[in-house]
């Protein structure tokens, strides 16, 4: 099956031709199929949030291409717009872009842009509310009346609502506390089984990303430092950590423990792939 979205070879340069110039991302390429969870990874100042914005038009490549469903999304203005609708790009504090007269209308906004009916616009604006846990209540109230957990889950909604094919998400759980991360962790989730969308979770958490991911994506100073799924990238553990990257706790506990000569895999990065590795070792009578 062709995938849903492929970058190829992407490069953006800040300020180019002057003393300033920056190559921020350099020769990426990747690809998304539908329904996939991809993780992806980097320090502050990796290309994260430059890659991201490449994904619906929002920056356009110095040299490479976005293909969605094989067509280039800045082929021509008609493409970058109907691209705009297809990746929802949610960015980190999405709150901070509230700016409607009430929730309702904030949801609405995107779906209004669409042109679809008002009949349409209105249930999508139900069903994305309900997705994110806000009452009927919630929706004729003024953003800036809600507490700061209800706004990220508003400015989640106005994405929802569009029902974009991929969900592109910028630290979407950035300043929240543990409860509120597993809260919007959970509405992601939600709206992913209930659509079938692809969802790009951007995060510096290799805990959050191996949870959650079907495939990670690791960038370091602008380029595809390793990608694949968990447990192949987690293999190469040694190596992120000498990148200066971090990986999970349990992750560098099973590195530890394969070191000092305990027959257990340094590629373990959850608590339950762990748990399956000491029912290994325990069943194999070695310890």
């Amino acid at each position: 099956m062709a995938p849903l979205l492929t970058a190829e070879d992407l490069t953006y340069i800040y300020s180019p031709g002057t003393p300033f110039e920056k190559a921020a991302i350099k020769d990426i390429s990747f690809s998304i199929s539908k329904g996939e969870f991809i993780g992806l990874i980097g320090h502050t100042g990796s290309g994260k949030s430059t890659l991201v914005q490449h994904l619906n038009g929002l920056l356009k490549p110095s040299s490479g291409r976005v293909l969605l469903d094989g067509e280039d999304i800045n082929a021509s203005k008609e493409a970058s717009r109907r691209a705009r609708f297809r990746v929802g790009l949610v960015f980190q504090y999405p709150e901070y872009q509230l700016f409607e007269e009430t929730v309702f209308r904030d949801i609405a906004f995107g779906p209004k842009n669409m042109g679809l009916s008002e009949n349409e616009i209105k249930s999508r604006v139900r069903e994305a509310a309900a997705q994110v846990g806000l009452d009927e209540r919630s929706l004729e109230l003024s953003p800036f009346e809600l507490s700061g957990g209800q706004k990220r889950r508003a400015a989640l909604a106005g994405v929802f609502a569009m029902r974009p094919e991929l969900l592109v998400l910028d630290e979407p759980m950035a300043g929240l506390d543990p409860v509120g991360r597993e809260e919007i962790l959970a509405c992601i989730e939600s709206f992913r089984e209930s659509t079938g969308s692809a969802i790009l979770f951007v995060t510096h958490s290799m805990e959050d990303a191996a949870r959650v991911s079907d495939r990670l994506i690791v960038l370091k100073d602008g380029a595809v430092l390793t990608q694949g799924n968990p447990r192949e990238v987690f293999s190469q553990s040694a190596e992120l950590m000498k990148a200066g990257l971090d990986v999970p706790q349990v992750t560098r506990l099973f590195m530890e423990l394969a070191s000092r000569g305990i027959p257990l895999s340094p590629s373990v990065y959850t608590v339950e792939s762990a748990l399956e590795e000491i029912i290994r070792l325990k069943e194999g009578g070695q310890c």
